[in-house]
């Protein structure tokens, strides 16, 4: 059915990214009330285009929303722009503005936070020439004056990655300790290794110059790879006492149930791996098999009032 003004949705959606419009966009199609409910800060505002989503490649990611907005609206789909103060455990959601809405399910597209290595400089230049995906920004960076900022044991991974887009590469250990195997792979594939920490990431004229390392010297560099810490964006979630996955993203089942009664979850408040076609596609199936378990719920109804 289409939505009107009304604070009683079939679903809301928390969280308006690829995920969270998705979801809207096979729900608004099968005919529910839906609403999707988004504070406007999403994880990918820094870049400035989105690769490998197909017909989409290198669209920016404000112009991506765009059209998914515009394109859910087509099916009733309410658009909230508003941040949720507080998730109740009856479905209703308090909104900042002082509106409650409510519904018979809750998903929560919520994605999550890069919480990002605190060097002078990362922040600064996050998404422009300091980046984390190669499979997002690798072609556009190919062939250029590659390093990889350790932080965490997996940043010997994301070097041996990062090579196949260029071969001159340095990794820098910073904090870091690395064993004489990685030592060894490393150097045999011609990736320099710098140790010592690093003290900034040096910019001139609005581009990185290189990394600086503590002691002075300035290893000059056109890009650095980092390895953010993932932190989902589950505040509500754990309001309700949501199950956490081992590494910490929120548990659902192969159909995108958590283990609160009627609230739902996916993209990367899920996983946190997820691209954003992936993203998209995860909600797509978890909202056809939410929609599902609404018509076993209005059958179940209907022949018990007959």
């Amino acid at each position: 059915m289409l939505g009107t003004m009304s604070n009683e949705f079939d679903v809301v959606i928390i969280g308006g990214g690829v995920a969270g419009l998705s979801a809207a966009l096979v729900l608004g199609r099968a005919r529910r009330k839906v609403a999707v409910i988004d504070g406007g800060t999403p994880r990918n505002a820094p870049a400035a285009h989105a690769q490998g989503f197909l017909t989409r490649d290198g669209i920016p990611p404000k112009e991506l929303l765009a059209i998914g907005r515009d394109e859910v609206r087509g099916y009733g789909v309410e658009l909230i722009d508003d941040v949720v103060h507080r998730l109740r455990h009856d479905k209703a959601v308090e909104l900042a503005s002082g509106r409650v809405v409510s519904g018979r399910r809750i998903v929560m597209t919520t994605g999550l936070a890069d919480e990002l290595p605190d060097v002078p400089g990362v922040a600064e230049r996050f998404g422009t020439d300091v980046l984390h995906c190669p499979y997002c920004h690798g072609w556009e960076v190919r062939d250029q004056r590659f390093g990889v900022l350790a932080t965490s044991e997996k940043s010997v991974h994301q070097a041996l990655i990062v090579w196949q887009w260029s071969k001159d590469l340095t990794f820098f250990t910073h904090t870091q300790e690395i064993s004489a195997d990685d030592r060894a792979k490393l150097t045999g594939l011609g990736i320099r290794i710098v140790d010592g920490k690093v003290s900034e990431l040096a910019v001139e004229n609005d581009r990185l110059a290189g990394v600086r390392l503590v002691d002075g010297d300035l290893v000059e560099r056109d890009v650095v790879f980092v390895g953010p810490k993932f932190v989902p964006h589950d505040r509500l979630l754990a309001q309700l006492g949501c199950a956490r996955t081992e590494d910490g993203f929120v548990a659902v089942d192969a159909q995108g149930r958590t283990n609160v009664d009627g609230v739902w979850a996916a993209g990367n408040v899920v996983d946190p791996m997820a691209q954003l076609v992936v993203a998209a596609g995860d909600a797509y199936r978890m909202a056809a098999a939410l929609n599902f378990d609404l018509v076993l719920e209005d059958q179940g109804a209907t022949l018990a009032s007959a």
